[in-house]
């Protein structure tokens, strides 16, 4: 996924910085990878130190995917002679909303302090010097905006001189006055996911300038400065007697040929049953294959530009 950063907050100024993020638990780059890095000029990596969960039979919040990081592949990223990074790392902190809904209040202090205590510990193991912001990542509701807003708060009394971010959802800038706002210094839109992934009619569920449209009429106003993450990634979407059955990733639209299936616009309706790269497939399923297009990558960049 991308992160178009807006490094400077007037129109006519702002300066577009590629940054992207990295959503694995173990940090080992390919040399693809590597090499994109570079090509790209990328000057940011938003890198996933742990997730949040609830664990129910311990009836508490657990870290859960903690990075760890493979120091042979990463070794050229490193700036030649110093053990510092060539891109600015930001530590990124996923809590479920689920964990945050089951959480009570008086576990709030002791989470935050545990949270930071990992995010100490990640940062000086893997020497990644001179973090310039920390990012939590998490779809509050405005039942669970409490408890977040008093969890980062809590975070922030042990990391009192860095900057801390926010992931931000369409429906959290649309119904502002019901999720409210996290204590944080900046905000970055996600600006993905946006349709009914459920739903058969749904045209494009990752990305659709119209559907953004929607939700971004009073994005002038928001309270926070907005950095914006479009989409980059691709999947299929699988239905079965017209009710959404799951994803299916890494298989090529070439694989539906007319013998197996008929294409009408992005959607494919199986015409027998088939056994395609391991995906059991029926007569009358339709998959939705759906894109992140250039053109509406673009144009969703658009909303944001009073920002």
């Amino acid at each position: 996924m991308i992160c178009l950063c807006s490094c400077n907050e007037k129109k006519e100024k702002r300066q577009i910085e590629r940054s992207f993020y990295y959503w694995k638990s173990v940090l080992n780059l390919s040399g693809y990878e590597k090499k994109l890095l570079d090509s790209l000029r990328v000057k940011t990596i938003y890198l996933k130190f742990f997730d949040v969960d609830w664990n129910e039979p311990a009836k508490g919040p657990v870290p859960v995917a903690r990075l760890t990081v493979n120091e042979a592949s990463v070794a050229s990223l490193r700036a030649a002679g110093t053990n510092n990074f060539k891109f600015n790392v930001i530590p990124v902190i996923f809590i479920t909303n689920e964990c945050i809904s089951k959480i009570d209040t008086s576990q709030i202090a002791a989470l935050g302090d545990h949270i930071s205590d990992l995010t100490f510990k990640l940062i000086s193991a893997n020497a990644f010097n001179d973090i310039s912001e920390i990012q939590f990542d998490c779809d509050w509701t405005g039942s669970t905006r409490e408890k977040y807003f008093a969890l980062i708060r809590q975070f922030k009394k042990r990391f009192t001189q860095t900057p801390l971010s926010a992931t931000i959802r369409l429906h959290q800038i649309k119904f502002i006055s019901k999720t409210g706002t996290p204590p944080v210094d900046r905000g970055l839109l996600m600006c993905y996911n946006m349709g009914n992934l459920k739903d058969p009619a749904t045209k494009n569920s990752i990305l659709e300038a119209e559907e953004l449209k929607k939700y971004t009429g009073n994005l002038s106003r928001y309270p926070l400065p907005l950095n914006i993450a479009p989409p980059l990634f691709d999947w299929k979407v699988l239905y079965r007697h017209n009710l959404y059955t799951g994803l299916i990733q890494h298989l090529p639209g070439t694989a539906f040929n007319h013998t197996l299936s008929k294409k009408t616009g992005n959607r494919y309706v199986i015409i027998k049953d088939t056994l395609l790269e391991g995906y059991d497939l029926r007569k009358g399923d339709m998959i939705r294959d759906e894109q992140s297009h250039i053109t509406e990558i673009l144009a969703a960049a658009k909303p944001s530009a009073g920002k």
